[in-house]
C-alpha cells in the first residue's frame, strides 16, 4: 500500500495562487543575480538563503522587488515559466494559474509586446514539455499603490495573452485599502475578466469584506483574517467564494505565528471552499506536494479531506471545461488508490 506521502505525490493538483517572480527556484535567482551584481541580490547561495529569511511581511515585499528587479528581459521570463513548469509538474500539478505583475516588468525594461510575447512563449513550452497549462492573472502592484492601477489595466487591455483569465491586487494590504481599486475592477469585469485580489493576509477581516463588496472578488487570495469573523466565513461559505489558503506562506512572512494557530482547519469546517497554494515557493521553499503534507500531518486531513481540497482548486480554476473535467476525472481516479 502507497504511503500518505505517495498518495499526495500521485494525486493531480491545480494551483491557484503562485507568483511568477517568488516561484524562482534558489539556482534560477542565482543565476540571474550573477548577470546583474549590482541589483542588490545576493551572488553566493548562503547569503541568498539567509536574504531569503523573511522578519516580516515588509521585509518580505523589499526582497521580493529587489529580485524582480533581476528579471529585465523577455528571455528571463520565459525562462522563470519553464522553471515553474517544470516544478509544477514534478508536483503532478496539471493546470496552474500564475500572477504577473505585469508593470514591474515594464519598469525593469521589458517593453510591452515583448513581455506578452515572452508569456506565449512559456505557455507553449509548459505544456509541451511539462504537460501543465498555465492561465494568467495580472495583478495590480499595491506597492505602488493607486498609480498602478490604471497602468495595469491598460496593458492588459492592449496586450493580455491567450490565456488571460483575470485581474489581481497583491503587494502590501497595510495602507492600501481594498475600495481604492474598485474603479479598475470593474474595468477588468466589464472586459470579461475575473476579479482575484489578496485580501486579508496582513489586514483583518474588513478587507476581505471590501474585496468581496468593493471589487467584486470571485475568489480571494490569501483571505486567512476571514476567520476572525464568523458572519464573513459564513458570507464566503454561503456564496461559494474560493480562498487561496498558502499556509508555508503565512509562516514565512510572520502573517500567522506557528502553523497550530494557522485559521485553515477552521475556513474548512465552516464551509468555505479552500484552495492550498505555495504563493512564492521559490523564496519560501516549499512546494505544493509539501502544504498537502503539511495538511495531512498538522491539521490532521485524511484522504478523503485532501482530494476535497484538489477538487476545490479545479473547482475555482478558470481553466476551459473540458480541462476541468479531464482534472476532476484524474482525481477521482488517484482517489481510488490503495494508501497507508
Amino acid at each position: 500500500m502507497a504511503t500518505m506521502r505517495e498518495f499526495i505525490e500521485a494525486l493531480p493538483k491545480v494551483e491557484l495562487h503562485v507568483h511568477l517572480v517568488g516561484s524562482a527556484s534558489v539556482p534560477t535567482v542565482l543565476e540571474l543575480a550573477r548577470r546583474h551584481p549590482d541589483r542588490g541580490v545576493p551572488t553566493d547561495e548562503q547569503a541568498l538563503r539567509d536574504f531569503y529569511e523573511f522578519t516580516d511581511f515588509a521585509h518580505f515585499i523589499k526582497v521580493y522587488a529587489a529580485v524582480n528587479s533581476l528579471v529585465s528581459s523577455g528571455e528571463d521570463v520565459t525562462a522563470l515559466l519553464v522553471g515553474l513548469a517544470r516544478d509544477q509538474a514534478a508536483n503532478n500539478v496539471k493546470y496552474a494559474e500564475v500572477t504577473v505583475t505585469a508593470t514591474s516588468h515594464l519598469d525593469v525594461g521589458i517593453e510591452p509586446d515583448e513581455l506578452a510575447e515572452a508569456l506565449v512563449d512559456a505557455r507553449r513550452i509548459a505544456l509541451a514539455d511539462h504537460g501543465v497549462r498555465f492561465g494568467w492573472v495580472f495583478d495590480i502592484n499595491g506597492y505602488l499603490g493607486r498609480d498602478d492601477a490604471p497602468r495595469t489595466m491598460d496593458w492588459v487591455l492592449r496586450h493580455a495573452p491567450e490565456g488571460t483569465v483575470g485581474l489581481g491586487l497583491g503587494g502590501p494590504e497595510i495602507g492600501v485599502p481594498r475600495e481604492w481599486f474598485a474603479e479598475q475592477f470593474t474595468r477588468a469585469r466589464d472586459a470579461g475578466l475575473r476579479c482575484l485580489p489578496h485580501a486579508g493576509e496582513t489586514t483583518g477581516p474588513e478587507s476581505v469584506w471590501a474585496a468581496v463588496n468593493d471589487l467584486h472578488a470571485e475568489r480571494v487570495g490569501h483571505g486567512t483574517t476571514a476567520a476572525e469573523d464568523p458572519r464573513l466565513v459564513a458570507h464566503l461559505a454561503e456564496h461559494g467564494i474560493p480562498v487561496e489558503v498558502c499556509p508555508t506562506s503565512n509562516i514565512r512572512t510572520r502573517a500567522v505565528d506557528t502553523l497550530a494557530r494557522h485559521p485553515l482547519p477552521r475556513l474548512v469546517e465552516a464551509g468555505v471552499p479552500v484552495t492550498l497554494a505555495t504563493d512564492d515557493p521559490g523564496m519560501f521553499h516549499t512546494t505544493l506536494n509539501q502544504e498537502y503534507l503539511i495538511a495531512h500531518e498538522v491539521f490532521g486531513f485524511d484522504a478523503e479531506k485532501l482530494v476535497q481540497l484538489a477538487e476545490n482548486g479545479v473547482r475555482a480554476a478558470y481553466a476551459p471545461a473540458d480541462v476541468k473535467k479531464s482534472l476532476m476525472d484524474d482525481i477521482k481516479n488517484a482517489q481510488n488508490s490503495d494508501y497507508a
